[in-house]
C-alpha cells in the first residue's frame, strides 16, 4: 500500500510523493515562547513527533525544521510586565519548551531556528517582495503584504476573513492599509521595543508570517513537501506564508502537503486562560506520567479533536499499562509464536498508519494481537513486533524499571513476611510501597514490580 495524506489544501487524501525520491522535508510552525507551553501544543508536536518517526519506519530521509517566533507584540508586553528584557524572557520560555519536548519524547525535530537568528533572510524576502511590487510602505507603521495583487490568497482555507477560532496575527491592524486583509512584513519599532537595522525605517522587526517563510526557504528552499502546524494557524498565518513565498518565488506549489492538527479542548470546552481550564505540559507531567501523556495523544486521530479529561487520561493509562504487561510477559517467555499472526498485523499496522497516519485503527489492531497472543501464547517474536512499533510511537516502558533501594528494602521484608505466613504485615508492607508510587504484582514466576 502507498501512503496517502490528507491535504487541506486539494480537501482530499493523495499519495504522498515527495520532491525528492526518500527525501523528506517538513516545517513545522513553533512556539512563540513568551509562557509556559500548554497540552495543545503538546497535542501538535506529539503527533508530528509520531508522523516523523513513522516516515523514517517507511525508508524516508526526514528533515524536519520548527520555528521559534522570539520576537513579537506578546513576548514585549510580558517583558515589560515582568520587568527583562525581551530576549531573556523569550530565552528562558525556549528552554522550559525544549524541557518539556524532551519529557514527552519528542525528539525527532533536526533543527529549531529563531527568528531574531535570520533577521538578514527576512528583511532580504521583504525587499524581494516589495521590488516585485508585492508590498508597500506605510509611514511610521511598517512594510505591508498588498493583497489585491494576490487573486489566489483564501485558496488553503477557502476564505478570506477572520472566524473566531483564528490564531491572529497581532501586529496588523493599521488605518493606512489599502486592503482590508494586508498583513504586516516588517513593523517599525517603537521606543523602547527591540530593532534591528532596515532599509526603510530607524530600525524595525519582523511581522508574524515573514519569518516562518524567511527560515523555511533558508534550510529548505522555496519549494518543499509538508508543512504542519494546528488548524487555528490555516487562515491567516498559513494562507499568508503562501501569498508571501509563492509571490517572491514566483514558483508554485510553495509546498506539497499541508497538514493540520485538530484543537485539544477540556471537558468540552476550548482551553483557555479565560475559563481558568488552561493547563501547561510541566503541571500535567506533575499529575501524569509523560509515557501515559503521549499515549493519551495517541487516541485520537491528529486531524480530530480531543477532550483533555481525567477520565480519558485514565483509560490511557490502564491501556498502556495493558501493554507494557504485555511486552514484559512475551519478553520473558519462551513460548513459540504464530509467525502468521505477527505478520499480518504488521500488514494492518502498515495499511492504517499508510491511510493519513490512522493510529487509533492501528492501536485497535495493536490491542488485537495482544488478545490474541494472550490466548495462544507468544514469546521473541512478539516482543519485537512491539518493539518495531515502538519505534514510531514511543510509550512503552522498554528499559528495566529502576527500583530504589528503599522499595528493594520493602519488597524484601514483605517477602520474609510471606515465608513467615504474616500476612498482615505482608498487605501492610504491599500498601507502604504501593503508596510511594510502586505496585507488585504476584506472579507464578515470581513478584513482578511495576511503577
Amino acid at each position: 500500500m502507498t501512503l496517502k495524506l490528507y491535504n487541506t489544501l486539494t480537501r482530499k487524501k493523495e499519495e504522498f510523493k515527495p520532491g525528492k525520491g526518500k527525501n523528506v522535508k517538513l516545517f513545522v510552525c513553533g512556539i512563540t515562547p513568551y509562557d509556559y507551553a500548554h497540552i495543545g501544543h503538546a497535542k501538535t508536536y506529539v503527533q508530528f513527533d509520531i508522523i516523523v518517526k513513522y516516515l523514517e519506519y517507511s525508508g524516508y530521509d526526514v528533515f524536519y525544521l520548527q520555528n521559534v517566533t522570539d520576537i513579537d507584540d506578546k513576548i514585549i508586553q510580558r517583558a515589560r510586565e515582568k520587568n527583562i528584557s525581551p530576549k531573556d524572557l523569550a530565552g528562558n520560555f525556549e528552554k522550559e519548551y525544549y524541557k518539556d519536548m524532551d519529557a514527552l519524547g519528542v525528539d525527532s525535530v533536526d533543527k529549531f531556528a529563531r527568528a531574531t537568528d535570520h533577521i538578514k533572510d527576512i528583511i532580504s524576502q521583504v525587499k524581494i517582495l516589495m521590488d516585485k511590487g508585492f508590498a508597500y510602505i506605510i509611514e511610521k507603521d511598517g512594510v505591508y503584504f498588498d493583497l489585491s495583487k494576490d487573486s489566489e490568497y483564501g485558496k488553503l482555507s477557502g476564505r478570506k476573513a477572520l472566524e473566531a477560532e483564528d490564531a491572529v496575527s497581532r501586529i496588523d491592524d493599521s488605518k493606512g492599509k489599502r486592503n482590508r486583509g494586508d498583513f504586516c512584513l516588517w513593523k517599525k519599532s517603537k521606543e523602547n521595543e527591540p530593532k534591528w537595522k532596515d532599509p526603510w525605517f530607524n530600525g524595525g522587526r519582523p511581522g508574524w508570517h515573514i519569518e516562518d517563510t524567511a527560515i523555511s526557504e533558508k534550510y529548505l528552499g522555496q519549494q518543499y513537501d509538508i508543512h504542519g502546524g494546528a488548524r487555528d494557524l490555516i487562515f491567516p498565518h498559513h494562507e499568508a506564508e503562501i501569498a508571501q513565498q509563492e509571490s517572491a518565488s514566483g514558483k508554485k506549489p510553495f509546498v506539497g502537503y499541508w497538514l493540520h492538527t485538530g484543537f485539544l479542548n477540556v471537558k468540552g470546552q476550548k482551553m483557555a486562560k479565560s475559563l481558568g481550564n488552561f493547563v501547561t505540559i510541566r503541571d500535567a507531567l506533575k499529575k501524569h506520567d509523560s509515557k501515559v501523556l503521549r499515549f493519551f495523544y495517541l487516541s485520537a486521530h491528529y486531524r480530530s479533536p480531543i477532550d483533555f479529561s481525567e477520565e480519558l487520561l485514565e483509560q490511557a493509562k490502564n491501556s498502556l499499562e495493558r501493554l507494557n504487561d504485555f511486552a514484559r510477559k512475551v519478553k520473558n517467555s519462551s513460548e513459540k509464536d504464530d509467525v502468521k499472526l505477527i505478520e499480518k498485523t504488521r500488514k494492518e499496522f502498515l495499511k492504517y498508519m499508510d491511510d493519513d497516519f490512522d493510529i487509533p485503527k492501528t492501536l485497535a489492531t495493536i490491542f488485537d494481537f495482544v488478545k490474541e497472543v494472550n490466548k495462544k501464547g507468544g514469546g521473541k517474536k512478539s516482543y519485537e513486533l512491539m518493539l518495531e512499533f515502538d519505534k514510531v510511537f514511543n510509550v512503552l516502558e522498554t528499559e528495566e524499571e529502576k527500583i530504589p533501594a528503599e522499595i528493594k528494602k520493602l519488597i524484601s521484608e514483605r517477602e520474609k513476611a510471606r515465608k513467615e505466613k504474616d500476612f498482615e504485615k505482608a498487605d501492610q508492607l504491599r500498601e507502604e510501597i504501593k503508596n510511594k508510587g510502586f505496585i507488585l504484582e504476584d506472579t507464578g514466576e515470581g513478584t513482578v514490580v511495576k511503577r
